[in-house]
């Protein structure tokens, strides 16, 4: 992707702020509220948990009988429809992360399943263990070739033999979880899970019933948290009046709970700060903004649905010539009598909303308005226009095509396919922008990133095709000179950590506010990785998942717990907990975006791969460029 989102703020009168406020916060916020409510309870729901997916169309025929209810009426058709998308990218967000934790959840339950004591696997099989160990030999035997033929070796490599072992562990795992699955033999079954549990491997001591009962315990205990994790997470509404807080308030105060489960809920609830701002409107056709200058010269912007009222911009000199830009093209649209296209408009969609302030009086003057606008940064100059513009045409064409090959058309096709051909002509005229030369990168050359609990960022720039390291960087040569403020914020952190602390002890609100210094490191660190791509001509930037960075994280505390006490697990946990304590927790979403922002306005592709649980912060760079390069087949 190649879109970036800036901001502004927004200046109006207070009747234009107090009449919007009305309508998001007494009309919209409410009829969204309803649809979140209406769609958790639709006889599909289950349905739709299971698929990770709803569609639109549903959304749209719960608000048809809305529009007409008295609590809901009189807004402007252009907040029913930003209500349908927000209900709408709500609902579909939730599903996606139900979708994969409940993946997440049948592989725990599988391994669950697989994971057996070597008492319950001799007398699942019906046999002793040694005859168990000799058929988990045989299988391995026959899958180490393969295993070895997929590995690349590559001897030159500092550090390179601890990374082919883990890629064959993980290669070996693969096909023993995929032979349990075909597998109908019994005693094949149980040796395959006699050597997954094992680590792929055919152990000679005996196995020790205690230690076993607590690594299966602590499975059980993951599929119970995920099991949670999925009946609890259902999507709410805004409660703007604090009536369900105080509903969960009357209901502690006359009622005795069942058990802690349901104490700890009524706590999270009682502890968590209720909604004070409106869902925000949501604009994804870009005409419904109408840009023009007042008497001042002041830029301004009016909208669909409230064309009477006008909002001045006030905006950072860096984006001015953005939103300069949205003016520009409007212009040249009219100018041109509609033969130009707003599919290469650079704006491509925005977000109205209230952004919290502090001070009294009503909450219109206490509030600001922000407008989040989404850009094309590709279409800034003729080049990245034109690119888009091919992108474009073809699908339209596309469909041209599909419509053509129907043979007699009703009429309504025909006016879609006149339609298709009117677009597809007004794609064609170009608009007057500057011209840049595209950013080319070589595909080979990539720039791997490791993250991490004490060194947030650690890069690698790998030659790809030639299993090659150009250079490492670490932290410090990412900072530089501001390497200073990463001390800083690991101290801010910790005094904030202690705070939240103190209030959780007397059950008291926890949510401290922190400093935005964590947001300007993140910046740094990306414009820095960003350069360095730039300079080696690298063709991407590969980022961790971020749904594994908890493993990463805890898998960098035991790997620095075992290293400082050697063979005393109780010394490693202790010392695994004070390290917790006394480093910082990075944002490591908001570092991807930071890089992701940097690296789309030059127009470098940004990646994502695993990242290896174990091995140096280099060789774990230069793991996920390798594995983002080889993804791509």
């Amino acid at each position: 992707m190649n879109q970036i989102t800036i901001q502004c703020r927004l200046v109006a009168s207070p009747e234009t702020r107090q009449q919007l406020w009305t309508l998001m916060a007494q009309r919209n916020t409410p009829l969204i509220n309803t649809l979140i409510e209406q769609l958790s309870q639709h006889p599909e729901f289950e349905t739709w948990r299971r698929k990770g997916k709803l569609s639109s169309a549903v959304v749209s025929e719960l608000c048809k009988p809305l529009k007409t209810d008295p609590r809901f009426s009189g807004q402007p058709a252009r907040l029913y429809v930003s209500a349908e998308h927000t209900a709408d990218y709500i609902f579909k967000s939730w599903l996606a992360i139900q979708k994969r934790l409940q993946q997440k959840l049948d592989g725990k339950l599988c391994w669950l399943e697989m994971l057996q004591s070597d008492e319950e696997l001799t007398q699942a099989s019906g046999v002793d263990l040694t005859k168990i160990r000799d058929r988990a030999a045989a299988i391995l035997q026959k899958l180490q070739p393969t295993v070895s033929d997929e590995t690349t070796p590559n001897s030159s490599q500092k550090g390179k033999k601890t990374n082919k072992k883990a890629i064959s562990d993980r290669s070996l795992a693969n096909q023993l979880f995929d032979r349990y699955q075909i597998s109908k033999d019994v005693l094949n079954r149980c040796a395959i899970a006699y050597l997954l549990k094992n680590g792929c491997q055919v152990p000679q001591q005996e196995e020790d019933p205690q230690k076993f009962a607590h690594r299966r315990r602590k499975v059980e205990i993951q599929v119970k948290r995920l099991q949670d994790q999925i009946e609890s997470r259902i999507p709410h509404g805004r409660d703007l009046t604090g009536q369900s807080w105080l509903n969960t308030l009357e209901t502690t105060t006359q009622n005795v709970p069942k058990d802690n489960t349901e104490a700890k809920r009524w706590q999270d609830r009682l502890l968590t700060q209720p909604s004070i701002l409106p869902f925000p409107l949501i604009f994804e056709t870009i005409e419904d903004l109408v840009w023009d200058k007042n008497e001042k010269g002041r830029l301004c912007v009016h909208f669909g649905g409230l064309s009477d009222h006008t909002f001045a911009i006030y905006c950072d000199q860096r984006q001015l010539h953005w939103f300069q830009r949205f003016l520009e093209d409007q212009k040249t649209k009219k100018v041109s009598k509609n033969q130009h296209s707003s599919g290469l408009f650079t704006l491509r969609s925005a977000r109205l909303a209230w952004q919290e302030s502090e001070g009294k009086g009503h909450p219109w003057d206490v509030h600001h308005l922000t407008l989040y606008c989404t850009i094309d940064t590709r279409l800034w100059t003729v080049e990245g226009t034109q690119q888009v513009q091919q992108e474009k045409a073809a699908e339209v064409a596309k469909k041209i095509t599909q419509m053509e090959r129907k043979g007699d058309l009703l009429e309504t096709q025909k006016g879609y396919v006149k339609r298709l051909n009117s677009t597809l002509s007004r794609l064609n005229t170009p608009f007057d922008r500057p011209s840049r030369p595209l950013y080319h990168g070589q595909s080979h050359i990539v720039v791997g990133l490791c993250m991490g609990l004490e060194k947030p960022a650690t890069i690698a720039v790998c030659d790809a095709h030639a299993n090659q390291v150009l250079a490492h960087y670490g932290i410090r040569q990412l900072l530089g000179e501001n390497y200073r403020l990463l001390n800083r914020r690991r101290s801010q952190q910790q005094k904030t950590a202690h705070q939240r602390h103190k209030a959780q002890k007397r059950s008291a609100p926890n949510q401290v506010g922190e400093s935005e210094l964590g947001q300007h490191i993140d910046r740094l660190i990306a414009k820095a990785i960003v350069t360095i791509a730039k300079t080696y001509n690298a063709g991407s930037i590969a980022v961790p998942k971020l749904r594994d960075i908890r493993e990463i994280v805890e898998a960098e505390i035991k790997a620095k717990a075992q290293q400082k006490c050697p063979g005393y697990l109780e010394g490693q946990q202790k010392y695994a907990k004070q390290y917790r304590a006394s480093v910082h927790r990075w944002s490591y979403g908001r570092l991807i975006e930071s890089i992701r922002s940097q690296a789309t306005k030059l127009g470098i592709v940004i990646e994502e791969a695993k990242q290896p649980l174990v091995g140096k912060l280099e060789e774990k760079a230069q793991a996920v460029a390798i594995a983002a390069y080889q993804a791509r087949a």
